[in-house]
């Protein structure tokens, strides 16, 4: 059973999200569309990688499952979301304020372009490639499962100067029973920064590792897996730092963010890419397992 709005529907969901923001800024109040759990979701399943698809976020990530066992919760915004001064948070899952206007999904599995996706979807690889705008940005965003391992890329234009808050890339919401991290720059391979994560009221709310890395990693001991995440590729342009957020018991969040306080210019383009793989290892190995995995994740 397909699950997929037909590009009919997409461009009629278009001009009917138009014309609900018209209303709601003549009304002087935010658009707020309303969403349910009962909307179509995707699942997509290749190798030991299996992931969660829903229309209710606009068609970016659910939850990232490996070997069966979920590693992220639902209950969070995936993808990229901007903040910008005079409004807050646009994109993704965050429809508070403004809608995100999606301009095309494409969606391809063992390279094959699927025109109505069924709600279960299993094979070698998959590609969805989602075009949007939000505001002055174009947003490209490309989501792709192969080899037991999720990319990400992130392509951003704008032809005009946006001052920004910040923009999130790769929000990735680790499930709270996440209780460690790791992350490590090439250039010193030795030195790496790593922790607990706890439930204790002291560190409730509590970001950590906030700096530029080349890699992070986190473990969960439900599973006994750990996942490892490496950027590929960022633009010099807004500095990019990692960071996760420590929310219990609802999740531990990654965000690489960029462009914090800070001005995109006028003709910027800039393309960020990630691959996230996965692992299983007992608590006392798994730094040493992450660490390897980080290795082998490094563009030769």
């Amino acid at each position: 059973m397909s699950v997929f709005p037909s590009r009919l529907f997409l461009r009629a969901l278009g001009c009917v999200v138009a014309l609900a923001g018209a209303v709601s800024a003549s009304a002087k109040e935010p658009f707020k569309p309303n969403l349910g759990p009962e909307l179509p979701r995707i699942t997509v399943t290749c190798g030991d990688v299996t992931l969660l698809l829903r229309q209710a976020t606009q068609w970016t990530p659910g939850r990232i499952d490996f070997r069966g066992s979920a590693m992220t919760t639902e209950s969070s915004a995936y993808g990229t979301v901007f903040s910008f001064p005079d409004v807050g948070f646009i994109g993704t899952a965050h429809l508070e304020n403004e809608p995100e206007k999606l301009q095309s999904l494409d969606f391809f599995l063992d390279d094959k372009h699927l025109d109505t996706p069924a709600a279960a979807l299993k094979g070698g690889t998959f590609r969805l490639e989602r075009k949007s705008r939000i505001r002055a940005f174009d947003l490209t965003n490309i989501t792709e499962v192969k080899d037991h391992r999720l990319y990400e890329t992130a392509t951003v234009h704008t032809a005009e100067a946006v001052p920004l808050k910040l923009v999130y890339h790769f929000m990735h919401a680790w499930r709270p029973t996440v209780n460690a991290f790791l992350a490590g720059s090439d250039a010193i391979p030795e030195n790496t920064i790593s922790g607990p994560l706890r439930d204790d009221a002291e560190v409730i709310r509590k970001f950590y590792i906030n700096q530029r890395v080349d890699w992070m990693a986190v473990y969960e001991p439900q599973s006994g897996q750990f996942a490892v995440s490496r950027l590929l590729q960022a633009p010099e342009e807004g500095g990019h730092i990692s960071t996760i957020w420590n929310v219990p018991p609802t999740y531990r969040k990654y965000y690489l963010k960029s462009f914090e306080g800070k001005t995109v210019p006028a003709g910027f383009t800039g393309t960020w890419r990630m691959v996230t793989a996965f692992g299983a290892s007992t608590p006392e190995k798994w730094e040493s397992a992450a660490r390897a995995l980080a290795a082998e994740l490094r563009p030769r």
